[in-house]
């Protein structure tokens, strides 16, 4: 929902470093592969009970997240850059309401529905693309991207200040999580809606 609207404050600096990154000879694809790292490792703190270093894992994570794209943007855009970004993001998505899940009994059952609504999140957007793809339909509201970007009411800035949320106050993970898996689906149903109206034809 808020994506395409950060993008103009977000993008300069981002392109920025990107640039600087790109100069170095750092690629998009490894940061890309660092941002999974520090996603996998933010889960398995916060499976330790470690919401302060978990927080600061998931900041970086994104601060990676943003950055890969900017570096591609900087050389070029790849076709497998897209795939791994985004099998990036999902890792991230999962890890960190599993390390909440496994950190205390009562969040096993909340974690388990937030996965849950990722999964099918995660099966509108990339069908939404795949079939936007096929009909050569573009959209530049996020950017430039590898592939179709639906919007939603739960994306990546909706998600991040969860996860914040949760980092901050980890007591009340159970509610944060639950009323977050609702919203996402809730996303899966505008996406619906959205695409029975775009795809109608042809």
């Amino acid at each position: 929902m808020l994506d395409a609207r950060l993008r103009p404050l977000i993008d300069p600096p981002l392109n920025a470093m990107g640039r600087s990154l790109a100069r170095l000879g750092v690629t998009a694809n490894l940061v890309t592969l660092a941002g999974i790292a520090l996603g996998i490792a933010a889960g398995a703190v916060l499976a330790q009970g470690e919401v302060v270093l978990g927080l600061a894992l998931i900041v970086a994570n994104r601060l990676l997240d943003g950055l890969d794209g900017a570096v591609a943007r900087a050389t070029h855009l790849s076709d497998f850059g897209g795939y791994l970004d985004i099998v990036g993001d999902f890792v991230f998505y999962v890890a960190v309401p599993l390390g909440f899940g496994l950190a205390a009994p009562a969040n096993l059952l909340p974690a388990l529905l937030l996965v849950a609504s990722f999964t099918l999140t995660g099966i509108s957007f990339l069908a939404f693309a795949a079939i936007a793809a096929k009909r050569g339909e573009d959209t530049t509201a996020h950017g430039r991207k590898s592939f179709f970007y639906s919007t939603g009411l739960a994306e990546g800035a909706e998600t991040i200040a969860c996860f914040v949320a949760m980092c901050l106050w980890p007591q009340h993970f159970p509610i944060i999580a639950q009323a977050y898996a609702g919203l996402c689906v809730l996303t899966v149903v505008q996406r619906t809606a959205l695409a029975r109206r775009q795809f109608r034809s042809r």
